[in-house]
Formats: structure tokens, C-alpha cells, sequence
């Protein structure tokens, strides 16, 4: 076997026989990478059906936040369950209200704007990306929007219009919510433009758009991630954050954070904004806002949520007792430590790359927040071109040296373990990283 830990080829027999029944029952749709079936999992560790154990650096893309099965989290939600499975947004119970006090504590409107916080509770990301849309045009009367390029923020109509880090998502389902304009992304390691601040160029680009083609006077709302996912986990500009917050409030634009996946610790601070020192109109929360039980929120500021009238907009599910009791078990976590060991142990798993990096001229760039990490891969052409193909051998056969890796970007490779990894893990993470490089290499991928 390639690694202790593996008792089979892979995938093995009983994965195998998993794979063909799913195939003919559930949409192809699913971007699965690699065979892994799972079986079970504690911590960073899982197993699959066949007995073989890998480490989970993909988290259910940055989901698991407490890692897998937390006994804490587990013995939250059976306590819920105990009680009622549900009950519809149209009444009260205590884990609702609580999780909303809690959300307005930290929200960063509150911790760096000093503005009181309202949540509309859901279940996913994509659901928050919408109420956040749904209630920036609601509070402005304002039709247009700007996205940004490399943007990823769901796949419903609404969000999918915001939604370029590949044109796959869009692909056969145009027209989409009209009124979105994209603009580019700065991105100090591609430079779209000239000069050393690529935020200024971006910035300046914005205020010549709103002077040729898009009204500002129009425009509802800027939707942003402070640290772009799905396009590269691309780490934006000192300065170009509190650019945005400036311009937005030049010309009375709402500005929404989408914080689905940099949110709740992962950055090393409760959002990925707070490094910037820059508080949103809006945010959207779900990822490991729940270790794993699906729910979401629109975090927005109280004068804005507030002028939604009763019945503006709806959820049948929003603030189910099960996710609640999950994601205030898991803000108990991460602010208990787990944020600071994001912080700490990302430092460590950055710097372990960046040396890994003296050895592989493939890797570009290894950037990133706490343990929100990508490692950008290049071609040996003194272009750095994406290297494609290499990311995708790698991410494979890191799979079939025991880790479990995401790809994001062209070709960057993002590490996303749970917040509680040990820096033991990421040290047995690193040398299956190398094994899986130097295979890849020595292949020409």
C-alpha cells in the first residue's frame, strides 16, 4: 500500500459496489473528484466503507468546522432531537433566539461599526446569497448589482448571477438575474492591471464603470468575498476592503460580505473581514456556521432588516432546533479555541508550505488566512501559467496517499481542515503533500 493507513486498493471493493448504485439513482451533476466513500469520522481523521483511514484537509468544503462528529456537537443536536425535530419559522423556540442573540454579539456591524445586528436564519449559503440580494434591493429600491470575477456564491438563479469562478455554473442556464455586472478581482500574484496596488486599480476601475456604463445611483448593492473561495482562495489587497466601504458609502451602495466559507473562525477571526477592520451592510454565514448541519444567515445590519415587513420573506425551515442547537454548540468551539487555533496552527501549516515550495519551483504562490490556504501551481515556462493537469494529479493522488484535497482557481490546491487540526496532522498532511507532488512529477503530469 501506499500508506500504512490504507488496507486496499482504491477505491476498494465495497466503495466500488457504493459508486454503481449511486450512479444509477442520483444526478451526475455532483462534481465528485476522486472515489472516496465514506464511512465515519472523528476529528480530521475519516474512514472509508473498506476500513481505510484518510486525513480530511476538505472539511465538506470548510463545513466541518469542529471537525467530524465533535461530541459536543453531537450531544447538542440528540439533546434537540429529544425535544421537537421541528417546528416552521412561522413560530418561536429558544435555540433560534439564542443563536440570533449571538450572531448580533459578533457580528462585525456590532464589533467594528458598533451598529446592532438582525439574522434571517436558512439552510445553505446559496439561500443566504439570495435573502442578502432580496433585502438590498427591498431597503434601496435600487435594480443593479456588482459582482466580482472569480466569485463564487451558490448555484440558485439569484445567486448563480454573481456566481464566475468557472463558466460551468452558468453553462445552459442563461439568462440569469439581469442587473449583475462583474469587475475583476485583485489579485496581487495575477495582475489584471498596472501598477504595484492592484485594490487601487480595481477601485479606480469601479468609479470609471460608474461613470460610463453602470449608474451608481442604480446600483443596490457591491456583493464580495473578503477572501475570494472557489477562484483561488485569492487574498485581496491591504487597503482595497475599506476602499470598497468608502466607495459604497460615496454613492449610498449597500455593501454585502460573503463570508459562507471564510466565515466563523476559519480565517484565524470570527470573519475574514475583521482582518481588514472593515464591518459589511450585510453578510452571509452557512459553511461551518453548523459542523455540518445545513443552515445559513443573513447578518445585516438592524435598520436595514428591520424595514423587511412581515411576510417580505420566508422559510419554511429557517432555524430548524437540530442546526440551531449545532451552530451554538459551534460558536461555543470556536470561540473557546478553535478560532485561535486556526490562527496558530494555519501559521505553521503556511510556513511548512512556503519551505515546501524552495523544493518545487510548481508551486507559485502559497497564500491565504488561518487554515483558509491555497497553493498555486505553475508550469516551468517563466509565465506562471496555471498548471492544470498537475493540480488535478495532485489533488488524486493525494487521495490515494490517505488526504483528502479540493482543488479552486486555474490551478490552485486549497487546504480547508477542520479548525481543530493539530499541528502533528498537518506535519503527516505535508509529507503525504510531498509524496503526492513527487509522483505527480516524476509522471509529466
Amino acid at each position: 500500500m501506499s500508506h500504512p493507513h490504507l488496507k486496499t486498493a482504491l477505491p476498494g471493493p465495497k466503495a466500488s459496489a457504493m459508486i454503481a448504485r449511486d450512479a444509477e439513482v442520483i444526478s451526475p451533476s455532483y462534481p465528485r473528484d476522486y472515489p472516496f466513500v465514506m464511512s465515519h469520522g472523528r476529528g480530521t481523521q475519516v474512514w472509508d466503507v473498506d476500513g481505510n483511514r484518510f486525513l480530511d484537509f476538505a472539511a465538506g468544503i470548510a463545513v466541518c468546522a469542529t471537525g467530524h462528529a465533535h461530541p459536543q456537537v453531537v450531544s447538542a443536536v440528540k439533546a434537540a432531537a429529544d425535544d421537537f425535530l421541528h417546528i416552521s419559522s412561522d413560530y418561536w423556540h429558544e435555540g433560534m433566539t439564542t443563536l440570533g442573540e449571538r450572531l448580533a454579539a459578533i457580528a462585525p456591524m456590532r464589533t467594528i461599526a458598533d451598529e446592532p445586528a438582525m439574522s434571517f436564519l436558512c439552510q445553505s449559503g446559496t439561500e443566504a446569497v439570495e435573502g442578502a440580494l432580496k433585502l438590498a434591493r427591498y431597503v434601496t429600491r435600487r435594480p443593479r448589482f456588482i459582482g466580482f470575477l472569480g466569485g463564487f456564491h451558490g448555484r440558485t438563479m439569484g445567486s448563480l448571477s454573481f456566481t464566475s469562478s468557472k463558466y460551468t455554473q452558468q453553462l445552459g442556464f442563461a439568462p440569469t438575474m439581469p442587473g449583475v455586472t462583474h469587475v475583476p478581482y485583485p489579485n496581487p500574484y495575477r495582475p489584471l492591471f498596472a501598477g504595484d496596488d492592484q485594490g487601487k486599480a480595481v477601485l479606480d476601475y469601479l468609479r470609471m464603470l460608474f461613470e460610463r456604463n453602470v449608474p451608481a445611483a442604480e446600483v443596490a448593492a457591491i456583493l464580495v468575498e473578503p477572501l475570494q473561495g472557489e477562484g483561488g482562495y485569492v487574498v485581496p489587497p491591504d487597503g482595497f476592503l475599506a476602499g470598497l466601504r468608502a466607495l459604497c458609502d460615496e454613492h449610498g451602495i449597500l455593501l454585502i460580505f460573503d463570508e459562507v466559507q471564510s466565515g466563523v473562525g476559519r480565517t484565524g477571526k470570527m470573519f475574514a473581514c475583521e482582518h481588514a477592520g472593515v464591518a459589511p451592510d450585510i453578510m452571509t454565514l452557512a459553511k461551518g456556521l453548523g459542523s455540518g448541519l445545513p443552515i445559513g444567515a443573513v447578518v445585516a445590519r438592524k435598520s436595514l432588516m428591520s424595514q423587511w415587513k412581515r411576510g417580505a420573506h420566508g422559510n419554511t425551515y429557517g432555524g430548524n432546533p437540530l442546526a440551531c442547537a449545532a451552530a451554538n454548540a459551534t460558536l461555543d468551539l470556536v470561540r473557546g479555541g478553535l478560532m485561535d487555533n486556526a490562527a496558530t496552527v494555519g501559521a505553521r501549516f503556511m510556513a511548512r508550505l512556503r519551505e515546501l515550495a524552495q523544493s518545487y519551483p510548481c508551486i507559485g504562490e502559497v497564500r491565504g488566512q488561518g487554515l483558509m490556504i491555497g497553493m498555486e501551481l505553475i508550469e516551468d515556462d517563466g509565465a506562471k501559467t496555471p498548471a492544470r493537469n498537475l493540480c488535478d494529479d495532485i489533488v488524486t493522488r493525494a487521495f490515494h496517499n490517505g488526504l483528502l484535497l479540493l482543488s479552486c482557481g486555474a490551478s490552485t490546491v486549497r487546504f480547508m481542515p477542520p479548525l481543530n487540526v493539530s499541528a502533528e496532522e498537518v506535519d503527516e498532511a505535508i509529507e503525504m503533500l510531498r509524496k503526492s507532488i513527487d509522483e505527480s512529477l516524476k509522471s509529466g503530469a
